[in-house]
């Protein structure tokens, strides 16, 4: 497991029984370097979205905890968000939350000619994601293709 994976997993573990206990979805959580600066970013979720105070909850009762279990080496930025309406999907939630709804597929290569496919997500597994095209053919993209789904 690399530093990037567990400070994310560690840091999952003590937000899940925070966005537990207010009715409120972990998204996801990242370990990333922009522009010179670490940040370790959560992503929370609820029905009908979440609100500016919604992050602040969590990031306040997050913070303490953080900083007393202070197992992140750098010096870093924490920040509590919406994922947003262009949400990617990586876990088997967000992928069978999904079903039936459009989503857009970048490939790290060409298939066909193309790098950008747009469809109904039909059916997914480990190896692969089916989509229905806007002519009603399904296309079956390796997951091993994908560089994002969302």
């Amino acid at each position: 497991m690399t530093k990037k994976e567990m400070y994310e997993q560690k840091t999952e573990a003590i937000l899940q029984p925070i966005v537990d206990a207010n009715g409120f979805e972990l998204v996801d959580v990242e370990y990333v370097k922009e522009g010179g600066s670490w940040y370790l970013r959560a992503y929370i979720d609820k029905p009908g979205g979440i609100t500016v105070d919604d992050c602040e909850l969590v990031s306040r009762a997050a913070n303490d905890i953080l900083d007393e279990q202070d197992f992140v080496e750098e010096s870093y930025i924490f920040e509590v968000s919406s994922p947003g309406l262009g949400r990617p999907l990586k876990k088997e939630k967000d992928f069978v939350r999904s079903i039936g709804e459009e989503v857009e597929i970048r490939t790290f290569r060409a298939i066909e000619r193309q790098k950008e496919f747009y469809g109904i997500l039909k059916a997914f597994d480990k190896e692969t994601v089916t989509i229905m095209m806007e002519d009603e053919s399904e296309m079956q993209i390796a997951r091993a293709d994908i560089a994002l789904i969302r």
